[in-house]
């Protein structure tokens, strides 16, 4: 009888032993930076996120309450299935956790699926398409920053309202130029407004000559520019060579960023309207950030607001695993746990994560200053207005997450 006690007393201890190295080995963390390194995105994204990861590990405290954090980064050239192998490999061999940034709808989309699969996490501060707290919503993916009906309710119903009753659009051909053009004409219509047309365009396109044409053919008065990054750089330079805006149709920059106003100048530039979630000179708790940023990056570049929500995402991720003793391998229940904790952001404002895995904080509508309202280098927008975080996303009551209905 004392044999069959001692006996199993030993197997309790064993059993507790494994089960406190199992909580040890919980403690390690390893993050995925999957962005566009080199290609039209790399700006507003590529290195300045890695940058915003590492600000993020540092700003935490997590290394000095014993938890052992590790990065990657990779360049997913902005191709779905480039960034799903990447994905895969990061998972399956490299034993990589939580994927932040993800820039371009398309890899966003794929690596969607694959944390799904995977139980692993998605913190989307990249991609634009609505999509992902939509209908492709999945219990492993937070969208932090922005995404297309956000971008659509703000910059589009304004411009409506100033005036802007006629569209016509340029899209990239692909799924966030696709959403934002989907987002932005239901916008436009619901305000009273009419799309005359849209014309698709390949990504990374250099010459925009043929789409402008059309674009000024049309006679719209809100030229829709339901594209990105450089494409969006392009297309305004271009359109101003063809004096579009001379001509009285203006210009919509549906998603632009901090980056593309300083790749432009202030003199191509002025007069935008636009929304963003985050601008470095909002406040003196985004200027400390963005002075640390731009300290450690090249060329003394501001953060854009994909940056900024790397760095914000990821906070809030170590918040959460940090007080509940998470266990960062179970992806589902991390994001779970990340709902139930309301976010009070330094950068972005007080918020919350919706069921969905949508993040809401509020949107500013902004112009670009002229050259003579600009007081020194990266001071570029004047704020117009401001949405409220639970007036500026999607009404859950309007969302097809599959998520919503248990």
């Amino acid at each position: 009888m004392k044999s069959k006690f001692s006996a199993l007393m030993l197997g309790s201890a064993l059993v507790l032993a494994s089960a406190t190295g199992a909580f040890a080995q919980d403690k390690n963390i390893k993050i995925g930076v999957l962005t566009d390194m080199s290609g039209l995105y790399a700006d507003l994204g590529g290195a300045g996120s890695v940058i915003a990861a590492q600000m993020a590990i540092e700003d935490s405290g997590m290394l000095a309450k014993g938890w052992k954090i590790e990065m990657v980064s990779a360049d997913h050239q902005n191709k779905p299935d480039v960034g799903t192998n990447i994905g895969r490999q990061w998972i399956d061999v490299e034993k990589v956790d939580v994927f932040v940034d993800v820039l371009n709808s398309g890899v966003g989309l794929a690596i969607n699926n694959l944390v799904k699969e995977k139980n692993a996490v998605m913190i989307n501060s990249g991609a634009a398409s609505s999509v992902l707290t939509d209908a492709q919503c999945t219990p492993n993916t937070v969208h932090w920053v922005y995404d297309t009906y956000m971008l659509a309710n703000s910059t589009g119903d304004a411009l409506v309202k100033s005036g802007g009753d006629t569209w016509y659009f340029l899209t990239a051909d692909y799924a966030f130029g696709q959403a934002l053009e989907k987002d932005t004409t239901a916008v436009v219509t619901k305000a009273g407004g009419k799309v005359l047309g849209a014309v698709k365009h390949p990504l990374n396109t250099a010459d925009f000559s043929s789409f402008l044409l059309q674009a000024q053919a049309s006679k719209a008065k809100i030229v829709g520019l339901a594209n990105a990054g450089g494409d969006t750089t392009n297309s305004i330079k271009q359109a101003a060579e063809f004096g579009i805006v001379k001509g009285g149709q203006k210009l919509a920059g549906l998603l632009l960023f901090i980056t593309d106003v300083h790749s432009l100048g202030l003199n191509v530039a002025q007069g935008l309207n636009f929304t963003e979630t985050f601008y470095w000179d909002l406040n003196d708790q985004t200027r400390a950030f963005s002075k640390k940023f731009s300290e450690r990056s090249k060329n003394k570049a501001q953060p854009s607001m994909v940056q900024a929500g790397v760095y914000s995402g990821l906070l809030h991720y170590f918040k959460v695993l940090d007080a509940n003793g998470g266990n960062p391998k179970d992806g589902a229940k991390v994001v779970s746990l990340m709902k139930d904790m309301k976010t009070d952001d330094a950068l972005f404002g007080k918020g919350e994560i919706q069921p969905n895995g949508r993040k809401i904080h509020p949107a500013y509508l902004f112009e670009v200053k002229t050259p003579s309202e600009s007081k020194g280098p990266w001071d570029y927008y004047k704020l117009i207005g401001t949405t409220p975080a639970d007036k500026a996303f999607r009404p859950l009551s309007e969302s097809a997450c599959p998520l919503l209905k248990k």
